[in-house]
């Protein structure tokens, strides 16, 4: 009975990666991957590939997903589950850990650098922001998320909410966001392909704004103090 490791592959920059993730894809036997997780870092695994990738809002191959991890747990001496991001961050991490453990089959997690930690934007900052909230724009089945637990929280981050996002900041403003507050999307934030489009949530509101996914979205008065302090890759090469 092999054991499985969860590993999150970070934001997209392989530097990112933790060391134990690195050892890990270079020995796994086998790697089962999500569609978001960059090809070099997949590049580092030697191992056989698996892809196991879902659309936004697509529930139907969890299942199939729990099948696959239990026949390579069974058949290898261990197995790398690599999702984009942080397990546990939107990840389906819990699901997975649940499934395997009800199996018998030996689970460790490997934390991976969530997207909305790799901005070069302070969530908190000292009298700007005192918290912050990530949520999610569409749940499972393709429902709506309920905003109002979320409204007022000073820094609020949306994931996988690009396509909704005329709704969710109508939602938002209805809700007493201020539509004069800055807004800021990150596409593909630290990889080679980064655009960052910072706007005011009445603008998304009124659909004025055009981001392609995938894309974290942030709402708050950092974005106006650090929005345009630029994104790693360019902040290195400005050094160089």
């Amino acid at each position: 009975m092999g054991k499985v490791f969860l590993v999150g592959a970070g934001p997209g920059d392989p530097e990112l990666l933790t060391l134990k993730a690195y050892q890990l894809l270079r020995e796994a036997p086998v790697v089962l991957h999500d569609r978001l997780v960059d090809e070099r870092i997949l590049s580092l695994a030697p191992g056989r590939k698996v892809y196991v990738g879902k659309e936004e809002g697509e529930s139907v191959k969890q299942e199939e997903i729990h099948r696959l991890l239990l026949a390579y747990a069974r058949a290898y001496p261990f197995v790398v589950r690599l999702k984009g991001g942080d397990p546990f961050v939107f990840g389906r991490g819990g699901e997975e850990l649940l499934f395997l453990l009800a199996h018998g089959i030996p689970v460790e997690v490997v934390p991976g650098v969530t997207s909305p930690l790799a901005l070069g934007l302070p969530l908190t900052h000292r009298g700007l922001s005192p918290g912050f909230a990530v949520v999610s724009g569409v749940l499972e089945g393709g429902g709506y998320p309920d905003l109002k637990p979320f409204a007022q929280v000073p820094t609020l981050v949306v994931l996988m909410g690009v396509k909704r996002r005329t709704w969710l900041a109508k939602e938002l403003i209805r809700l007493g966001r201020r539509p004069e507050e800055p807004a800021l999307f990150v596409e593909r934030a630290t990889t080679p392909k980064e655009r960052r489009v910072r706007t005011t949530l009445g603008a998304v509101a009124e659909g004025e704004v055009q981001v392609c996914p995938p894309a974290v979205w942030v709402v708050g008065e950092v974005v106006r103090a650090f929005g345009t302090t630029g994104n790693r890759l360019e902040r290195l090469a400005a050094e160089v």
